[in-house]
């Protein structure tokens, strides 16, 4: 049988480009068959694994791409970078535990966020991002037309849900219900990763009522890491450098947050 037709039988889509190239390397490399059939074979395990991260992210709907490697870490000297560290490894993603961002606006809470979901993606891992507006539009719009248990499946099944902006407009009680049950369903059984610029304290402002709030509280932070992220806005800084702003406005830190 012709090679490139049995490459093709094997559903072989990557190696077939590269194969005249590995060809000539081994020649020059003088590599035994062992070892030839192992770089072919990590050629094309390595096209499918960039073609599968490709729609990962796609699907992942993140706003754009931020990796660990480009965020400021001595512009945050409050930031563990141990703890960013052991969160990159992916271990709480694997117990399906929870982490929390909090702090003022532009401090690199939705960076992390999208770096994590990044790492994620990259292991394998299904991801979704949301702002919690777009999450609740989602969760309104399915409860409106009858389906609301079919969405919050979907919603359940990415291995990493990301919601991001939590605090800056306010829930009603039913939203809050809703955001609620998507949290329940969830526990224990997937992670999430949540930005917020409240504490804890003040998430029954957030959610409109704190019976509902403390019941969100208690299923996210059973088990979870929390980040208090403090200091001035990445944002704020490039206006510094450009003679725009002269003194540092700092706003208030979250409370609650440990």
């Amino acid at each position: 049988m012709d090679l490139m037709a049995l490459m093709a039988k094997l559903k072989l889509e990557h190696l077939p480009g590269s194969l005249d190239a590995l060809c000539e390397q081994a020649a020059k490399r003088d590599l035994d068959y062992r070892r030839f059939l192992a770089e072919a074979l990590a050629t094309e395990w390595a096209g499918r694994h960039q073609k599968g991260l490709e729609s990962r992210l796609k699907q992942a709907r993140l706003p754009w791409i931020k990796t660990l490697e480009q965020f400021d870490f001595s512009f945050q000297p409050a930031i563990d970078r141990k703890v960013i560290r052991e969160l990159a490894g992916l271990a709480f993603v694997e117990r399906a535990e929870n982490l929390i961002l909090l702090g003022p606006p532009g401090v690199g809470k939705t960076h992390l966020a999208i770096a994590l979901g990044v790492k994620a993606a990259e292991a394998g891992h299904r991801v979704l991002f949301l702002t919690l507006e777009e999450l609740m539009t989602r969760l309104k719009r399915a409860q409106q037309e009858n389906r609301l248990e079919r969405q919050l499946q979907q919603l359940v099944y990415p291995k990493v849900l990301i919601i991001d902006e939590i605090g800056y407009l306010p829930l009603n009680r039913q939203e809050a219900s809703l955001f609620f049950r998507l949290v329940a369903r969830r526990y224990e059984r997937a992670s999430m990763i949540l930005t917020s610029n409240k504490g804890f304290a003040d998430w029954g402002e957030v959610f409109s009522d704190q019976v509902i709030a403390t019941a969100i509280l208690d299923r996210l932070l059973h088990h979870a890491t929390t980040l208090n992220i403090k200091g001035e806005s990445f944002r704020l800084k490039e206006k510094r450098k450009a003679g725009l702003v002269t003194e540092p406005l700092n706003p208030p830190e979250p409370k609650g947050g440990k």
